[in-house]
């Protein structure tokens, strides 16, 4: 039988591109991702007496509809000694009034209300910062307004991952299934975005957290001298602030179903956009490391989906024949592109059981089509600085 090669055609060349792209790409999901699908926590519960007092904190701005629903869930949560600090950012429906009836009712919860807007902080990290610094407690829990905690055993679960060494601990937000395109969209982007960070943390390389689910101490955050380091960019409260703090000892992960918050995602496509495009303008703020690691993802993504359609295209020129007829070519690419998808669904099957992740398998190709070539787009429209919050 003969084999032969055709090293002067384009397709040899996207051969390469697309063999290399492929094995990229098997690592991530084997060697990095595989890390959360087969995570495996052992620790003992600490007992009542071991919990340390904790400071709830969350901002609101017209999130009167979501606190009534958030607080009474947060309030029965079951732990002995916390506290709930909202901070009201100088909302304009009943938010003020509902917090005031609120704090004569609960001595647990304790209202911050800012007046008028400064220049000083972009975004919610001036609000946060005075959250923090109204907390009376050392260890800081943060989630967010159209959030809710799966069950009554969040914050124990949070606590639980502290040790001796723990500054940090972070968590993963699904958002709440429903029967849209879009929302599947947006879960999927979710999944694929917790698997990085989640797989990067628990291989000690933290480079980010979300301010759904996140929990780190008050005496790190005045330590590093809280947001100064970015506060004029008007994202980046939470991951910003850990790609700067966190490393390989000081850092845990909060990653299983029973452990999550869910988030109410937004029905709108082109703010969904407008956020994402926001968020990716963070990225060139990251670490030399995180920002090898982001980028090595998505380009092998896009090249692996961009060159395997290129081969296809080219069939009549193939970069390979065996005994001179082109028959074997497509179906050995058609392999290794089932290679790489039937790894994906393995992983990606293990990791939503894990997270807690639900309906996302079945249209898991094309998910991951679209994002190989939307990512690109929303990390060039973050760079330009058009995403808005």
């Amino acid at each position: 039988m003969q084999f032969s090669f055709h090293f002067n055609s384009l397709s040899f060349i996207l051969l390469i591109v697309f063999g290399i792209s492929l094995v990229i790409q098997l690592i991530y999901h084997w060697g990095l991702f595989s890390k959360v699908a087969f995570y495996k926590r052992n620790a003992r519960p600490k007992l009542d007496e071991e919990l340390e007092p904790v400071s709830i904190v969350l901002c609101a701005r017209d999130a009167y509809e979501y606190l009534t629903e958030l607080i009474p869930a947060l309030l029965k949560q079951d732990y002995p000694d916390f506290e709930i600090v909202v901070v009201n950012d100088c909302s304009d429906d009943e938010t003020e009034e509902y917090l005031k009836d609120l704090e004569r009712k609960e001595t647990r919860v304790k209202p911050v209300q800012l007046k008028q807007h400064l220049n000083f902080f972009n975004g919610k990290k001036f609000p946060l910062s005075m959250g923090i610094k109204s907390a009376q407690n050392d260890l800081i829990v943060f989630t967010e307004c159209n959030c809710m905690p799966v069950n009554d055993q969040w914050l124990r679960s949070v606590v639980n991952r502290y040790n001796s060494r723990t500054e940090i601990v972070i968590g993963y937000s699904p958002y709440v299934q429903k029967k849209s395109s879009l929302n599947r969209i947006i879960r999927f982007d979710a999944l694929q975005n917790g698997l990085l960070y989640l797989s990067a943390a628990l291989s000690r390389h933290p480079y980010m957290g979300i301010g759904k689910n996140l929990s780190y101490r008050k005496e790190l955050f005045y330590r590093n001298q809280g947001f100064i380091s970015h506060y004029t960019t008007s994202v980046g409260d939470d991951d910003l602030f850990i790609n700067q703090t966190a490393n390989k000892k000081n850092t845990e992960v909060l990653i299983d179903a029973e452990d999550a918050i869910l988030a109410t995602p937004t029905n709108n496509f082109k703010l969904w956009m407008r956020q994402k495009s926001s968020r990716y303008s963070t990225i060139p703020k990251y670490g030399t490391r995180a920002r090898l690691m982001l980028s090595l993802f998505y380009v092998s993504q896009f090249l692996f989906y961009a060159s395997f359609i290129a081969l296809l295209a080219l069939c009549a020129r193939p970069a390979f024949t065996i005994a001179n007829n082109a028959v074997f070519y497509i179906p050995i690419l058609v392999f290794f592109f089932l290679l790489r998808f039937g790894t994906q669904l393995f992983i990606y099957h293990k990791a939503s059981k894990r997270l807690g992740e639900k309906g996302l398998l079945p249209g898991l190709i094309a998910y991951d089509f679209l994002f190989a070539f939307l990512s690109p787009w929303q990390r060039l429209m973050g760079r330009m600085n058009v995403g808005v919050e």
